[in-house]
């Protein structure tokens, strides 16, 4: 092709790649822009995408949302979802055996593929072959296939993966893998990815919100939060001389500079937009006595945030709206993740799904789990508790009595703090360092699986 639709940088160290369905894969993405000279080309919605690939990318979308949003109806959601689930299954990891073998959906990808399907997208890309990153794994499928002229990476965004994610042919594939967690990395090898074709760095997390290779930061919010989720100083008494030598003499005296702050997150499909109303009227009265602030985050669904500000004043909420509950809109999804990331600096509770979402324990944020959509989302909630930084919900009928307890306790603070400990923080920069062939600045991972 004589011209790319796609713009040229000379500060573009590295395309990166996504897909706009969800957040999961964009949320990735979006903490890497810095490779790409802060640009996030969609591969499924970029200028000049073909008429056909755009098709194929939408009808995909929409049967996923549909589904997700259709399980919570009785008897044909929960079958339609189940379907939709098996399609993707994660397969058991034990006894480790030989998983290589390709599944009807890894078989019917390729076939698109090699009809042309994203052709146009790794052609445009081409024009300049800095190295391709993408966190999805079919635009690295097209990348394989039609012979992109730089190296090609695929970043995982889940605790583990399907067969899906590996390459038709493993051992010969120029796809090289940049695991999550130590059991992506694992399960890679079964599904056939060669070994020397896998860095484990962790999940990329936004750079705003860690400040370096020292994570200076960081650390300043995680004292400020630890201060809230410990109120009677269980947790600092217990833990004084590790706090102290880990976060040093200046930061364990500081005092809280915020009041303790729950945010509650809808994924991008909209499901789950149920439990928002019910954490509401559960939490109103704590709200209406100012002890404690409730962001609910709907994401571009400006029709459930509207719907949260009719449930908040329905509960005679109004004069707290804006303060103690905030319920913001976006108009993009550049918008909504530097927004989301400006939320999470006073942030102590996360309450989420277990999606990628999981991994953010790593910022030192106490998780609670809401129940969990498909399979991949079983291992997140599985790996999220494996590293001691979030815990499934309870009857949320009755969260002002259990979510004060654990608070009073010091039991959420010493989950922000297994997070920080025990979960990948420095993701981002690991993974530039393997993208550039840079000397990494931060220390290894251990191999959690």
């Amino acid at each position: 092709m004589s011209s790319s639709p796609l713009r040229f940088s000379s500060r573009r160290r590295a395309w990166v790649v996504d897909v706009n369905m969800g957040y999961g894969h964009s949320r990735a993405a979006y903490a890497l822009r810095d490779l790409s000279d802060g640009e996030v080309i969609s591969a499924n919605d970029y200028p000049g995408i073909p008429q056909q690939d755009r098709k194929w990318w939408t009808d995909s979308r929409k049967l996923y949302e549909t589904i997700s949003r259709l399980k919570s109806v009785p008897i044909i959601g929960p079958l339609l979802f189940e379907a939709l689930d098996r399609w993707q299954e994660i397969p058991a990891f034990y006894p480790r055996r030989d998983l290589s073998k390709p599944g009807v959906q890894l078989t019917e990808i390729y076939h698109l593929i090699q009809k042309g399907f994203g052709r146009h997208l790794i052609e445009a890309l081409g024009t300049q072959p800095v190295p391709l990153i993408t966190t999805f794994f079919v635009p690295a499928f097209m990348a394989d296939t039609f012979h992109y002229p730089g190296e090609i990476y695929c970043v995982t965004t889940d605790a583990d993966v399907s067969r899906t994610w590996a390459p038709l042919d493993p051992k010969h594939s120029r796809i090289r893998y940049i695991a999550s967690n130590g059991r992506v990395a694992e399960r890679l090898k079964l599904y056939g990815v060669r070994e020397d074709h896998i860095s484990l760095t962790g999940f990329p997390l936004p750079k705003e919100l860690i400040g370096g290779p020292e994570a200076s930061l960081l650390k300043d919010l995680m004292v400020a939060r630890l201060r809230n989720l410990d109120p009677n100083g269980i947790f600092f008494d217990h833990y004084e001389r590790t706090l102290r030598a880990e976060l040093g003499e200046r930061r364990f005296r500081m005092h809280p500079t915020h009041p303790l702050t729950v945010t509650y997150t809808v994924g991008g499909a909209g499901a789950q937009r149920q439990l928002g109303f019910a954490i509401l009227q559960s939490l109103a009265a704590n709200v209406a006595r100012h002890e404690l602030r409730l962001n609910l985050v709907a994401g571009l669904r400006k029709d459930i945030a509207k719907g949260f500000i009719q449930a908040a004043r329905k509960l005679r909420l109004g004069p707290q709206l804006g303060e103690w509950i905030t319920i913001p809109t976006f108009e993009s999804r550049k918008d909504y993740f530097e927004g989301f990331s400006e939320i999470l600096k006073t942030t102590d509770i996360l309450w989420t799904k277990p999606s990628e979402l999981s991994f953010y324990t790593g910022l030192g944020l106490a998780i609670i789990m809401a129940p969990p959509i498909g399979s991949q989302e079983e291992f997140n909630r599985v790996w999220l508790q494996y590293v001691g930084g979030g815990i499934p919900q309870l009857d949320v009928r009755y969260a002002s009595e259990w979510l004060f307890d654990w608070l009073r306790s010091g039991g959420l603070a010493r989950m922000a703090w297994s997070g920080y400990v025990e979960a990948p923080t420095h993701g981002t920069y690991r993974i530039e360092d393997v993208v550039l062939g840079h000397k990494s600045e931060v220390h290894p991972l251990p191999l959690i699986v």
